[in-house]
């Protein structure tokens, strides 16, 4: 559209500057699709569960009450981080980590992924995770209740 009662060029520059205005707005869209995108595939079923735990060096941390571990068990290999604990846990100091969870401290960059229940406290976890910089952190959404469920049928059909 063209305003006939401005110089062309002072249209051409609101235009302009319109679409640079619009053309930051996507980028931004962009930037905050791209992380809620990222946000959602985040996401491990349990067959990629059982593949990171056999084929690949991730740390799996069960962030269920130590109670309910006690109870009801756990997913091999998983270190138990009560989530109340999880953004002190992943700031300690290296040392004092090992010593309270017999476990190396992960870095920022390590594949981390979280565990609970059912899935609520482990979004939960990998929220405080990203937010202290762990990018490479996941959660099983499936968690204990799914992980039993899969491992019983798998063990009862010789799997």
């Amino acid at each position: 559209m063209v305003l006939p009662w401005l110089p062309l060029g002072t249209v051409h520059r609101a235009v302009i500057g319109s679409m640079e205005a619009v053309l930051c707005g996507l980028k931004s869209i962009k930037r905050s699709c791209h992380n809620f995108c990222t946000a959602i595939s985040r996401d491990v079923t349990y067959k990629e569960m059982k593949n990171l735990l056999n084929f690949k060096s991730i740390m799996l941390i069960g962030v269920r009450e130590t109670w309910e571990v006690l109870e009801y068990g756990k997913i091999p290999r998983s270190v138990n981080i009560p989530l109340d604990e999880v953004g002190k846990a992943l700031q300690m100091n290296p040392e004092d980590f090992k010593e309270k969870y017999h476990e190396v401290m992960p870095s920022k960059t390590d594949n981390l992924v979280f565990s609970c229940l059912a899935g609520v406290r482990s979004k939960k976890a990998l929220d405080t995770a990203v937010s202290l910089g762990f990018h490479s952190a996941q959660h099983y959404a499936g968690g204990w209740k799914e992980w039993v469920t899969y491992d019983f049928s798998e063990k009862k059909q010789g799997n």
